[in-house]
């Protein structure tokens, strides 16, 4: 009963946030609430919730910190030049912008940190795609595949944990799933290539000066629900020529957001008060050593952030008045993102304690009929995209990886094979509901959850499937 109560509850909440018929906040108190309650355990709601929001209080701290550093970051310029360099290297070509998406995510990912990734992604690129009418469920699921790939280093920590379930050397794991993972990272390429041909041919090409400056001659066209916030979608008028061309791209990929289609290009305005020109080099050397101490693991990411924030904050604005303008600015986003993850903790508590998720895990290792047995590392690549995306990485890691080593060792599978296989499903674990980076990632980008939801997670299991696929042919896995 606690496994068909369990699948019913994840995906009660994916059908309401992808209809659009409750928020993901909502949806991820109420609906665990509801089921909780169901499954004769409403008394112990509360320690569920409790420990739950325990669990996460250090990301929502680590979140509300980062947010505000980096939103102080863009404020004083730091990714102006990252911004118009990008632009003048893809020359507003949309096919171009999407490719560098997926190649910024990637790179930045090579830090291990989800949240820290989306937030110099976004802060790059958003201005872009805003300014250039883009889609942002592009840009969003681009970058959370990108991600996903990246998020199998050692130090990312899906492969750390199943080197310690299964007391295995970590590099063991890696090193051999180099060239999967490499194939997977190509695949992200060329989904940023197909996806970036729509966008042109739904957009056209601008020119480096009309990406830059707002036409007089531009009308711009409201054209019904956008994807994130609620809004407008907006596209260019065609002029007399053959220039631009309006039309949707079949899917939610022709929506870009909300609804401010004419706003100012903010990430390249050289007026803007908040400048520091001054303070670059100080403000480019606090990130690298930010960054640097977190690959390193100085302090925990929580106390780091939250020592950069302060730090910047004070340097970059000494005055009072100026600090709790920049808060504020900033507190919206705090707010969406930091409460996400406290809902999430409901959701999350409430699975575990109630123990549904052990009985899914256990009901689908048993449904792994004794054939499949000397095929058990495919098998665990298989199960790892719903196990991933249904679970949080320490619940399949600790709890059914081992489960399914041990099915494998009976029949001569290693667990190192095992090991491999686990780690492929990541691109779709990083569009999980219960992943918090998620949340930073839409948040920023002003994308609805569902929409994100219903346009990326097809792409990242084509990508998970290829990365697999990619294992077994050259007998990795």
């Amino acid at each position: 009963m606690l496994t068909i109560l369990g699948f019913a509850m994840i995906a009660t909440f994916l059908v309401l946030i992808m209809m659009k018929k409750m928020s993901p906040i909502a949806a991820l108190v109420l609906i665990p609430a509801l089921f909780c309650v169901a499954v004769g355990q409403g008394a112990k709601l509360g320690d569920y919730v409790i420990e739950g929001v325990g669990t996460l209080a250090p990301t929502a701290a680590m979140l509300m910190f980062a947010i505000v550093y980096f939103g102080v970051m863009i404020d004083v310029g730091l990714f102006d030049p990252i911004v118009r360099g990008i632009l003048r290297f893809c020359k507003a070509d949309p096919m171009r912008i999407v490719i560098g998406t997926a190649l910024l995510a990637a790179v930045v990912s090579l830090d291990g940190d989800g949240s820290t990734t989306f937030m110099i992604t976004v802060s790059a690129m958003y201005p872009l795609y805003k300014r250039l009418k883009m889609s942002l469920v592009v840009m969003t699921g681009v970058a959370a595949t990108a991600n996903g790939v990246m998020n199998t280093l050692p130090w990312g920590g899906p492969t750390a944990r199943a080197a310690t379930a299964l007391k295995v050397d970590a590099a063991d794991i890696f090193v051999p799933m180099i060239p999967a993972l490499a194939v997977g990272l190509l695949a992200v390429v060329l989904l940023a290539c197909v996806l970036g041909r729509r966008e042109r041919k739904r957009l056209g090409m601008l020119t480096l000066d009309e990406a830059l400056v707002t036409e007089p001659e531009t009308v711009l066209v409201g054209a019904g629900s956008g994807a994130g916030g609620g809004g407008d979608r907006f596209t260019k008028a065609p002029k007399s020529g053959p220039g631009t061309t309006t039309g949707g791209a079949g899917d939610t990929e022709d929506r870009d957001g909300d609804g401010d289609g004419d706003e100012e290009f903010k990430g390249l305005d050289p007026h803007r008060s908040t400048l520091r020109p001054k303070l670059y080099w100080f403000n480019a050397g606090l990130t690298v050593a930010l960054l640097a101490a977190m690959i390193l693991e100085l302090m925990p990411i929580p106390v780091l952030f939250l020592l950069g924030a302060a730090l910047a904050l004070t340097v970059n604005f000494p005055h009072m008045p100026d600090q709790r303008a920049r808060i504020a600015a900033h507190a919206d986003n705090v707010l969406n993102v930091s409460g996400m993850v406290f809902a999430a903790a409901v959701f999350t508590g409430v699975l575990t304690g109630t123990g549904m998720v052990e009985h899914m895990a256990d009901w689908l290792v048993g449904a792994i009929p004794d054939a499949m047995g000397p095929h058990m590392a495919i098998v665990t690549g298989v199960l790892s995209l719903p196990l991933t995306y249904f679970m949080s990485n320490d619940g399949f890691y600790f709890g059914v990886l081992p489960v399914l080593a041990e099915a494998g060792a009976a029949h001569g599978v290693s667990p190192l094979e095992v090991a491999r296989a686990s780690i492929v499903g990541q691109p779709l674990h990083m569009s999980s509901p219960l992943v918090p980076a998620v949340y930073v990632l839409v948040g920023m980008a002003k994308v609805e959850f569902g929409d994100h939801t219903r346009f990326t997670v097809k792409w990242a299991v084509l990508t998970s499937l290829v990365v697999l696929g990619a294992g077994i042919l050259f007998g990795i896995i």
